[in-house]
């Protein structure tokens, strides 16, 4: 069933299938079957504070707004939709829009995909490293980032590890981001 887009999401949705390629094709270099994992949620990046609430509008059509939360000095909303999006073969039905920061991204639109990998947090990027094939770790143009992102009164470590070629990200953490939110809700 094709996901229902608002029109406050015009250019996400004719952006969908450029990232879900791109996601794809960046996945085959680094040698991840997407199929094998547990997508999170899908982030999306714009520049303008005018994009953020206009695309806040129509996700709160999409779905319901479960968590406001400053991280990194800037406000990310957390959107729960209600039918998920078809992506790269993953039913994904959680969004993160952060508002606009000082990095400025190369493309509005889609941008990075959260894969959970369960387990211990302090080895998540030993974990994470140990599913890219020995190829993805010297092409260049690929890097890889490690961060832990933080909001007020999470309880649990989340601590992340996001391979990019630039373009598309994908991004390994122990948690789903409604785990996290619920976590600061105890």
């Amino acid at each position: 069933m094709q996901t229902h887009f608002p029109q406050e999401l015009d250019d996400l949705e004719q952006d969908l299938m450029r990232f879900a390629q791109s996601l794809e094709h960046f996945a085959e270099r680094l040698g991840i079957n997407l199929a094998e994992h547990e997508a999170d949620h899908v982030a999306v990046r714009c520049h303008q504070f005018a994009t953020a609430e206009r695309w806040k509008a129509g996700f709160l059509q999409m779905g319901h707004q479960f968590s406001q939360a400053i991280i990194n000095g800037r406000p990310i909303c957390l959107f729960k939709l209600h039918q998920p999006l078809n992506l790269a073969g993953w039913q994904v039905d959680v969004i993160e829009l952060p508002w606009p920061g000082e990095k400025l991204y190369r493309h509005e639109g889609w941008e990075h995909v959260e894969i959970v990998l369960r387990g211990d947090p302090e080895s998540l990027g030993k974990r994470a490293m140990a599913l890219l094939s020995d190829e993805a770790l010297t092409q260049p143009g690929i890097s890889f980032k490690t961060s832990a992102p933080k909001g007020e009164n999470e309880r649990l470590p989340n601590p992340t590890l996001a391979v990019t070629d630039g373009q598309t990200t994908i991004k390994f953490h122990p948690w789903r981001l409604e785990e996290i939110v619920a976590s600061e809700q105890d």
